[in-house]
């Protein structure tokens, strides 16, 4: 398993004209070879009546699946520079179509690879991108008196607090990177003189998302 990778959170959509040609791209997640050529077909439905819709798509983040489309367009001016935005921005589990109504002016092959480069990366843009990391949750239960320590290790260390609970003491729910886990549980072992009690929760990944903490189950 990769300890970090950026995929797409939430979908977008945007779209370019260039003389007269309207590129509008759209961009998925998609965990599947399945889910990536069903978001295709949804698409080519949506948009019937274009030219073309090309795609392209990156499946899995160790053994990558990868796949692209030109769908009609001179042999590389499409799929291979969309797939290429994809691999440049560090894209895993991501589906982009590129549909295009002719404007009546040929942009030739560079001007295309242009279109299609450009019109991908805007609907990048126009997606919330995560980047998701391999952690763990590391429940703190502790007394009042050691709360203030545990977050300022906490943001010493770079560890996102997801939840505290105050009862006749207190629960700090730490979402902890794989890498950290260990060094943060001797930090608070040690600051606590013992006295924390530390569970350590099976390992997720999680992410940061329009300033949240986005825990993934999966």
């Amino acid at each position: 398993m990769l300890e970090t990778y950026r995929t797409i959170y939430q979908d977008g959509t945007d779209e370019i004209v260039e003389k007269k040609s309207r590129f509008i791209a759209h961009i998925a997640l998609a965990e599947t070879e399945e889910e990536a050529l069903s978001f295709v077909e949804k698409i080519k439905k949506q948009y019937w009546d274009a030219r073309h819709n090309c795609y392209a798509f990156r499946i899995g983040t160790e053994r990558v699946l990868e796949r692209c489309s030109d769908d009609g367009e001179p042999s590389g001016t499409a799929g291979k520079p969309m797939l290429e935005v994809l691999t440049g921005q560090g894209l895993y589990n991501v589906v982009a179509v590129v549909t295009r109504y002719f404007g009546g002016t040929l942009l030739g092959t560079g001007g295309l690879v242009r279109a299609y480069t450009k019109s991908t990366q805007a609907g990048i843009d126009a997606s919330v991108v995560v980047k998701k990391e391999l952690g763990c949750m590391l429940k703190v239960e502790c007394d009042y008196s050691f709360i203030g320590k545990v977050q300022y290790l906490a943001a010493a260390e770079g560890v996102h607090i997801a939840d505290t609970e105050y009862t006749d003491h207190v629960i700090v729910k730490l979402m902890v990177p794989d890498q950290k886990v260990a060094q943060m549980k001797s930090k608070l072992t040690e600051a606590s003189n013992g006295a924390a009690k530390l569970t350590e929760g099976r390992q997720v990944y999680y992410g940061m998302a329009e300033g949240e903490l986005i825990i993934f189950e999966n």
